[in-house]
């Protein structure tokens, strides 16, 4: 396996190949990792670098020194070390690759920060091997597409010429992954309160909640995940033993497995248009100004058909004439008909700052469409986003197709998300969120989750001690790049505040198994975080796993391992089946136990 990439989610995918599928591994990582972008040394860990270059050096055993022009030399190029060698270069050219050993390889991972760095090298990749798996980080996914099916193109014409020889069956794929795509479901569902964390695939969806575990879930086939309490940590995939011995104590269940479709009709979504609804164009006050006085005018027209007892459509036409200051005095009428023509122009006196009113703020809408919106008067129970950068974005797009109502909060007029954010009408507070009044701008006192997701630790955990000083029990969700560091905070801050729940997430230990997966050609649905472990979900075919084939759902089980959840193509959920070749099914698995069903 060949891993090429300049952040954290190199170093993680390598470790994970090697430690947890016991794979060969070549890593390709600029000369210095000081120098690469950021995320690679989060800005909160300065104090702890010695720490990190401690871990990583452990993780990937000895590391290879970059000759002139960034050219590989020295034990990484063609050495391993405990199943893995470090080359460094500073870019991935075609000697580079070449040197790493791609021609002889199984799988390429390319998954530097830059969408064009990743194709250019994948183009040279193919055509050094065309047999080659390929793995791809991109965060457009329209061109991933055209990429994916172009890369497989050329595959298969090298293939059909002869090129690939006696291993053409070899699985040749190409596949694009985003590790924004694979973080973001995680994280919007760990912002919103009583949404389920949820992996979908062909024709099920799957929802764990977070619930107390009671006697009617003894038979622990819903059972994921045992959450930790007290000294005792998380237990991931349980026994039927261990889950009821559980009682009471809170857990992961999988709660819901049915159609998508079932769900959506069962809870329709409001959903997001680019039309702008006429309600909008005016505020609350006015429209109860607006309709105040449609009510007044619609009593004076019934009053004056009352005293004078003249046709009902004449009155209305009175009224109005007498609402405009139409000259039409009613001298020799009787005193009611005129007491009622004062008060209608007393009326129309009171209209025309209304009308002028709505005038303005409806041309005001209109010009100010296309530019950001303020955070609304009232609002609350709402989520505040921090960044919105590539993960952002992201959650951003994920809370709105959830109807979360959200206020975004970004410090750069150029990010990237701000144009998601004016194409969906989400509020943004544009400033530095460490400054004061920002976070109340964005009415932190009145929201219900603050997840910070910018891609400065520090940023990230001062915006989270401030926000609690205002609300002590606010959840809080972050985005921290060490995970030393992050289980430190975690534990922290629920130890300073017992009653409001916190969730620390790294975007790269949530991404890793997801490319490790589709480099090794499995097919991973998504994960589910536990608190800093991580539950995969797969497609894992029957035919050729003794462990699977001739079992029914609930014996198809290996404790902490991985439990056979639902057949593909099949919503219901039905233990009894005996699995059989042609069977799909959806598995939930640890690392190690995914690994096991190789």
């Amino acid at each position: 396996m060949v891993v090429c990439g300049d952040d954290g989610l190199a170093h993680r995918l390598a470790a994970e190949l090697r430690g947890v599928y016991d794979e060969q591994v070549t890593l390709v990582v600029p000369p210095d990792r000081r120098t690469a972008r950021p995320p690679v040394v989060g800005r909160a860990r300065a104090a702890s670098a010695a720490l990190f270059d401690r871990m990583v050096s452990a993780a990937v055993g000895t590391v290879g020194r970059a000759g002139p022009a960034g050219q590989p030399t020295g034990p990484a190029a063609g050495q391993r070390a405990d199943s893995e060698a470090v080359l460094e270069a500073a870019e991935p050219t075609e000697a580079v690759l070449a040197e790493a050993g791609v021609a002889r390889a199984a799988a390429l991972a390319l998954v530097y920060d830059d969408d064009e760095t990743n194709i250019r090298a994948a183009l040279t990749a193919r055509r050094l091997n065309p047999r080659l798996r390929l793995v791809l980080r991109l965060y457009n996914r329209r061109l991933g597409q055209h990429i994916e099916e172009l890369l497989d193109q050329a595959a298969a014409l090298a293939a059909g010429d002869g090129e690939a020889g006696p291993d053409a069956g070899l699985d040749a794929s190409t596949t694009v992954l985003s590790d924004a795509d694979t973080a973001a479901p995680v994280l919007a569902a760990t912002a919103v309160v009583g949404t389920s964390r949820i992996v979908q695939t062909e024709g099920l969806l799957l929802r764990a909640v977070e619930r107390p575990l009671s006697g009617e879930d003894g038979a622990g086939l819903s059972t994921l995940a045992l959450l930790s309490a007290g000294e005792q940590p998380p237990e991931l995939l349980p026994g039927d033993e261990e889950v009821r011995r559980a009682a009471g104590r809170q857990a992961v269940v999988l709660e819901h497995v049915s159609s998508p479709t079932d769900a959506e009709s069962a809870t329709p979504a409001r959903r997001l248009t680019g039309v702008m609804p006429l309600a909008s164009l005016f505020s609350r006050r006015l429209r109860w100004s607006l309709a105040g006085l449609v009510g007044c005018v619609i009593a004076l027209a019934v009053t004056l058909w009352l005293v004078t007892g003249i046709d009902p459509l004449r009155a209305c036409y009175i009224t109005l004439l007498d609402l405009f200051a139409i000259d039409d005095p009613a001298f020799k009428e009787p005193l009611g008909r005129q007491v009622l023509q004062l008060l209608s122009a007393l009326v129309g006196l009171l209209l025309l700052p209304v009308l002028l009113a709505a005038a303005l703020e409806a041309f005001g809408t209109f010009r100010t469409a296309s530019t950001l919106r303020r955070p609304p008067r009232g609002l609350s129970g709402h989520v505040v986003l921090l960044g919105l950068g590539k993960i952002g974005t992201r959650v951003l797009t994920r809370l709105r197709e959830l109807n979360v109502p959200v206020v975004c909060v970004e410090s750069d007029p150029e990010a990237r998300g701000l144009a998601t954010a004016r194409r969906l009408r989400v509020p943004v507070v544009l400033g530095d969120v460490t400054q004061e009044g920002v976070l109340e701008a964005a009415q932190i006192h009145r929201a219900r989750t603050l997840l910070a997701v910018t891609s400065a630790d520090t940023t990230n955990l001062e915006a989270v001690l401030y926000a609690r000083t205002v609300r002590p029990d606010l959840r809080v969700v972050l985005r921290l790049y060490d995970d030393d560091f992050a289980t430190a905070v975690y534990r922290t801050l629920r130890a300073a505040h017992p009653n409001a729940l916190t969730r620390s997430r790294s975007v790269t230990h949530l991404a890793a198994p997801a490319f490790a997966g589709a480099m090794l050609g499995r097919q991973v649905l998504g994960a589910i975080a536990v608190e800093r472990r991580v539950l995969l979900f797969a497609a894992v075919d029957v035919d050729g796993h003794p462990q699977l084939e001739g079992r029914t759902l609930r014996e198809a089980f290996h404790t902490g391992s991985w439990r056979a959840l639902a057949r593909l193509g099949h919503p219901d959920t039905s233990s009894g089946h005996v699995l059989q070749k042609g069977d799909r099914v959806v598995v939930a698995a640890t690392r190690r136990g995914l690994a096991e069903l190789r």
